[in-house]
């Protein structure tokens, strides 16, 4: 499938006000503090929930889950300016269901060569429909959200054990989402650690070559990616989180940055992170 030029909806429903400003961790979407992990045994995230088109209502249950992951003191901020600061002092960058224009197009080299050389990069769900106006945006994702079918459960084929966003899931994770088809089969240039089941649910489009979550390195920095985030709901499930937490800790290596050992739970126990 070629990519599409121009920018594609993000789904989801437009809803009231855009908060604006850098909250320090704290405060600002009306999620509480964050759990922070004291000294420099946590890995700084900074993370990005700005959104210049669409806005989704489960950003508040997303920023207090990535703050309830544990060993991350994590920096939350909506503001276009973050990315004209250095960043050289975070693990990683998450971008959350961002949309539209995230930095300004005087604040793009920065986080470019963040991760040239050597920062972390996370996009989860939207921020695949993020920044079609931006070249290496594209290239640093590996594919690009082109439609998706009605929100829906469906199943979710884990075949890599190894790999810390995937070794703790069952083998066949059930997940209720949107199901994003990609203007790209990323594989071969990727590391695909499991596969979504077209036939599990509705109106697929990528046939059985679908990935809803992969990683690779950008330069000297690692970037990992996943689909699913769409409803509040997920981010309450200690499977989802998990993933979640395996693949920002996976993507926050490069740097230097000391860890922490982390429990999380999950269906199927406990997975521990270095």
């Amino acid at each position: 499938m070629r990519p599409r030029p121009g920018p594609r909806p993000c789904p989801g429903p437009r809803l009231g006000r855009r908060p604006g400003d850098r909250d320090g961790g704290r405060g600002g979407t009306g999620t509480g503090p964050a759990p922070v992990v004291s000294g420099d045994m946590a890995s700084r995230l900074l993370l990005h929930t700005r959104t210049a088109d669409y806005r989704y209502d489960s950003l508040p249950d997303a920023v207090a889950a990535v703050r309830a992951l544990g060993g991350f003191d994590v920096e939350h901020t909506e503001d276009p300016a973050a990315f004209q600061e250095p960043l050289d002092g975070y693990a990683a960058v998450v971008f959350l269901s961002t949309s539209g224009e995230v930095p300004t197009p005087a604040g793009r080299e920065r986080p470019a060569g963040y991760v040239e050389a050597g920062g972390g990069f996370v996009g989860v769900h939207a921020a695949a429909c993020t920044e079609y106006g931006w070249p290496y945006y594209g290239e640093l994702l590996g594919a690009r959200f082109t439609r998706h079918p009605e929100y829906q459960p469906g199943l979710v084929v884990v075949g890599d054990r190894e790999h810390p966003a995937t070794r703790h899931l069952p083998a066949v994770w059930r997940v209720t989402d949107e199901w994003y088809d990609f203007d790209a089969r990323p594989r071969g240039r990727v590391r695909v650690p499991a596969s979504a089941d077209e036939s599990s649910y509705r109106g697929g489009g990528m046939g059985e070559d679908h990935p809803p979550a992969w990683c690779r390195r950008q330069g000297r920095g690692r970037v990992f990616c996943t689909a699913p985030g769409h409803a509040a709901q997920v981010y309450g499930d200690p499977d989802f989180r998990a993933h979640l937490r395996g693949g920002i800790g996976w993507a926050a290596r490069p740097g230097g940055h000391r860890r922490q050992l982390i429990s999380m739970p999950s269906s199927t126990g406990k997975v521990t992170l270095r």
